[in-house]
């Protein structure tokens, strides 16, 4: 077990967003206690004395990437969905020529396959077998009993979202009921994609294209917590897309700002206006949009996917198109997903839930069948909609229905009192489209109630355009609610490929990933200080006495606030000198919260988040001097969080990875 080592650091003033200080900090370098409950940070150190050291600031490094900025020959950008996923590529010398990966085999009656359902199958020895439409179709003409041992997953990506103590070791569960490490189907999936388009590239080169050839950009929702930014990029070492010594490889893009990037490169022939012949904020329907971008517009992007929806809230700066975000990325899990379950609890009403239940577990390929029919169907949905919608059920429903209840499912459905749903003698369900569009409701309700509280804040009063983009944005039904509700405000704007559209953003961040130039951060990060005891202003229960001094414990000393304006090469420096010289592995545990109004590490809200680590193991054999300054550098203007470190004594500069998996 490491020995628990404390780190002293001087808190300078200057720092943007700092919190009044009393001039020394300390941290410790090992903190043991569980998450729900922390220790004062002075409880574990030894008697070493306090040595104040330079000043933190924050400082503007625009060559901060320079030096380690690679030459890739090609950018492929990964879009990894809930309900399906895609690549595209952009030679770097082609940079305008945005190429989508060939057209899948598969595909089901209507819908567009130009990417392939998030669905993978291993063996039943657990090995990888395939992915997409292959891997569905392989498993529907599997016989049920054999189904029973192979391992089929479909929208697995949701887990990443729900889980909320996501570790290394988070399990999956298969449609047989049975457990396997998401990391290892993340992996797996990710692996396909990269032996996918490599293959895809070499036959277009003519040659055997290098994977060291390539920058790797992989998408995902905006409202995803740190830990699983941190668990894809891990998936992705695993797949063999980079690697931890060449992070730089592997670029993790926003889903709705690589939908931001490529709308505002539209030009008007190549987006639908949900018509408003009003002036809205200064514009007519006429105008040209893409083209017509003004100076300091905004705009608000909706990703609707499969499963969240994603809004972010831009400005436009010209000449060069810079984007500076106006509102931290907001969004919940509203995604078209939501209409599954929808049906789902629909056919529990009408068959009970212990046999829906029996029946995935059982027979879970005609489970898949029968949601691959209830798809098709879902995209017919539409508000003007007059005639049923047939929903096929399979054989093996209709026939395991008969053994499990001793009537017929057409018996259930008269039983059920729900009349919107009727049997018809062909062996479908019939939907009237009443009964369809109220299983939509309860996600677009939640749409529209969230983007309401958004229109509430004054950074986006102004909004200009909305951009409605993201497989779910395809549905008139939610298209039409936006329009009524939003449609006086701004100009509703859908771009015509709307599916593809954060995949083709990805690439043109890949090639340029400077573009977005001011973030916000979604939460308040900091770390546990010590500060000299105020009488009157801590609280006496935080009162530490240590050589004489008088120490306030547990002072959340913040780096970065919510919703603060962070510039793309910002940083925060810190100093640090170990408690011990001989100490070379020190420990500070990070901690976040979405209140801006932190006080202490114990506030309610407040959860350790992280661990940063500085590791300056071999540099042993230098003679330092007695207090040993560590300088490092965090950068929150990015899309993850990133820190350097150097050593002062030796120059020695460490990478330092801000773990939040597994502290």
């Amino acid at each position: 077990m490491m020995e628990s080592v404390g780190v002293y650091g001087f808190c300078g003033c200057k720092a943007k967003n700092k919190m009044k200080c009393d001039s020394r900090w300390e941290i410790t370098a090992a903190e043991t206690a569980p998450t729900s409950t922390y220790s004062s940070p002075a409880r574990s150190l030894g008697d070493t004395g306090i040595t104040p050291l330079s000043p933190s600031h924050i400082v503007n490094d625009t060559d901060a990437n320079d030096a380690e900025q690679q030459t890739f020959l090609v950018v492929v950008a990964i879009d990894f969905g809930t309900t399906s996923s895609g690549y595209a590529y952009s030679f770097t010398k082609e940079p305008e020529c945005i190429h989508v990966m060939r057209r899948w085999e598969g595909g089901d009656p209507g819908v567009s396959n130009q990417k392939t359902p998030t669905t993978i199958l291993l063996t039943p020895e657990r090995k990888f077998h395939s992915f997409g439409y292959a891997a569905r179709d392989f498993y529907h003409d599997l016989d049920p009993n054999e189904a029973k041992q192979w391992l089929y997953l479909e929208k697995f990506k949701m887990k990443l979202h729900t889980t909320g103590d996501l570790t290394m070791e988070t399990d999956l569960t298969a449609a047989n009921g049975k457990k396997v490490k998401a990391l290892d189907i993340f992996a797996y999936a990710l692996q396909y994609f990269k032996e996918q388009a490599l293959k895809e590239l070499s036959d277009q080169a003519g040659s055997e294209f290098e994977n060291s050839d390539v920058r790797w950009v992989i998408t995902v929702p905006a409202i995803w917590k740190q830990p699983a930014k941190q668990f894809m990029r891990q998936a992705a070492y695993q797949a063999g897309l980079a690697s931890p010594e060449n992070s730089e490889q592997l670029i993790i893009a926003l889903e709705p700002e690589a939908a931001s990037i490529y709308c505002r490169k539209l030009r008007l022939h190549q987006m639908i206006e949900l018509s408003s012949k009003a002036v809205v904020n200064g514009y007519r329907g006429s105008d040209t949009v893409g083209a017509g971008f003004a100076q300091g517009d905004k705009y608000v992007v909706v990703d609707s996917g499969g499963g969240t929806v994603d809004l972010t809230v831009h400005q436009i700066r010209l000449p060069e198109g810079h984007l500076k975000e106006l509102y931290k990325a907001t969004g919940g899990p509203y995604g078209s997903l939501g209409v599954d379950y929808e049906f789902e609890k629909l056919l529990c009403k009408i068959f009970g839930e212990d046999f829906i239940e029996q029946f995935k577990i059982k027979r879970p390929a005609a489970w898949v069948d029968l949601m691959i029919a209830f798809e098709s169907r879902k995209r017919a949905a539409a508000p003007d909609r007059t005639n049923p919608l047939n929903i096929t059920l399979p054989f093996s429903f209709i026939d395991y229905y008969k053994k499990f209840r001793g009537h017929s499912v057409e018996h259930a459905l008269r039983k059920s009192n729900v009349d919107f749903v009727k049997w018809s003698s062909q062996g479908m369900l019939r939907m009237s489209p009443d009964a369809m569009n109220a299983l939509f409701k309860p996600t677009i309700d939640s749409i529209i109630e969230h983007l309401q509280d958004l229109f509430q804040k004054p950074e986006v009063s102004t909004v200009k355009f909305l951009f409605l983009v993201g497989g779910f944005a395809e549905a008139p039904l939610l298209q039409q609610a936006v329009q009524s509700a939003f449609g006086d405000k701004c100009r509703i704007i859908i771009p015509q490929d709307v599916g593809l559209t954060i995949l083709k953003g990805a690439v043109l961040f890949g090639l340029d990933p400077a573009v977005i130039k001011v973030r916000r951060s979604p939460l308040t990060y900091g770390v546990g200080v010590l500060n000299r005891y105020v009488e009157g202003k801590h609280p006496a229960e935080k009162l530490l006495v240590k050589d004489g001094t008088r120490w306030c414990t547990d002072v959340f000393d913040k780096f970065i606030s919510a919703d603060q304006s962070v510039a793309l090469g910002e940083l925060v420096k810190r100093s640090y000198t170990p408690a011990k010289p001989s100490q070379l592995v020190i420990v500070i545990n990070i901690y976040s919260s979405e209140q801006d109004d932190v006080s202490f590490i114990t506030d309610p809200g407040v959860k350790k988040c992280g661990t940063l680590r500085l590791d300056l193991t071999g540099t042993s054999g230098t003679a330092v001097p007695a207090r040993r300054e560590i300088q490092t550098l965090m950068q929150f203007g990015d899309t993850e969080i990133k820190a350097t470190a150097v050593d002062i004594a030796t120059s020695k500069s460490v990478k330092v990875g801000i773990d939040f998996l597994n502290y």
